[in-house]
């Protein structure tokens, strides 16, 4: 149920709203075909707020009847899109252009100065980050986390789904040969006192981690994804799980160019499950 002081700010919001009839012929011109769309301030055009739709002008029109968006339409002057072939190249867009642009609307989907991951190395477990290891090659490595206390936190989960020890993962800290009290409480399968050996432990926590594990790069180099649409084709290019940029043609993604990867979480989560459907044609570049 929403708090009582959020119910007021939808409220407060709501008696704000006006349908802005300046935006609405730009709403409706817009094409029925999936897209990146933008909605730019009065003063310097700034992006306010950028979102994707496999459908741009129901997705639009859809904002101007929102009650609780009416601050972001008030200040907005006129809207934007860049079409594209279908849904995968729009998320990988919107993406990136909410990176490049930081939007004032937006909240998700922003440039991140650090990722962090957890890394299992020689029977050591640690929070590692991407101004320490490149996310995009180096193996063993485990979730993607905004912060080293995000990590920390999925670690725990872990530990406590399959009663593994946190004085053995760093999360607590406990003289040599002493149980943890959640030993005592059976929470913990007891390798801190014993109850299992070292070596078991660790192969616990190895499969445990196993379905978070970042997937390495599968291809030898960047490839383009053909993406075909009801209007237009496109092909992505993409390397190490990183985004370049889309073409019409295969010779012109040849040319798109392309800067050294960086490892992206939203860019990876989009590629992965995309490429898992293998709805798409890939080559190599």
């Amino acid at each position: 149920m929403p708090s009582n002081a959020q119910a007021a700010r939808r409220s407060a919001r709501a008696a704000g709203y006006v349908f802005p009839e300046h935006l609405r012929e730009q709403a409706q011109a817009l094409p029925a075909q999936p897209g990146v769309y933008t909605f730019h301030g009065r003063e310097g055009g700034l992006p306010l707020y950028i979102g994707k739709s496999i459908n741009l002008r129901t997705r639009v029109m859809d904002h101007l009847r929102t009650a609780e968006e009416a601050a972001m339409l008030r200040q907005s002057e006129r809207i934007s899109h860049l079409p594209m072939a279908g849904d995968l190249g729009a998320q990988l867009l919107e993406a990136a252009m909410v990176k490049e642009q930081r939007p004032l609307y937006n909240r998700l989907l922003r440039r991140l100065p650090r990722q962090f991951s957890l890394r299992l190395y020689r029977g050591e477990i640690s929070v590692v980050n991407s101004s320490e290891v490149d996310l995009t090659t180096t193996p063993m490595l485990y979730g993607i986390y905004s912060s080293a206390r995000a990590a920390r936190e999925s670690l725990r989960r872990v530990a406590d789904e399959n009663r593994l020890c946190y004085s053995l993962l760093g999360l607590e800290r406990l003289p040599s040969g002493r149980p943890c009290f959640r030993s005592m409480l059976r929470q913990c399968a007891g390798a801190c006192c014993g109850g299992e050996t070292l070596a078991e432990h660790q192969t616990r926590l190895a499969d445990a981690l196993r379905l978070l594990e970042i997937a390495e790069w599968p291809y030898a180099g960047p490839v383009a994804i053909e993406e075909r649409g009801e209007a237009m084709r496109q092909f992505h290019v993409v390397d190490g799980w990183f985004y370049h940029g889309s073409a019409k043609t295969l010779a012109a993604a040849r040319r798109v160019r392309r800067s050294d990867p960086v490892f992206d979480r939203d860019a990876y989560r989009i590629l992965r499950k995309g490429l898992s459907l293998g709805h798409w044609a890939l080559h190599p570049l």
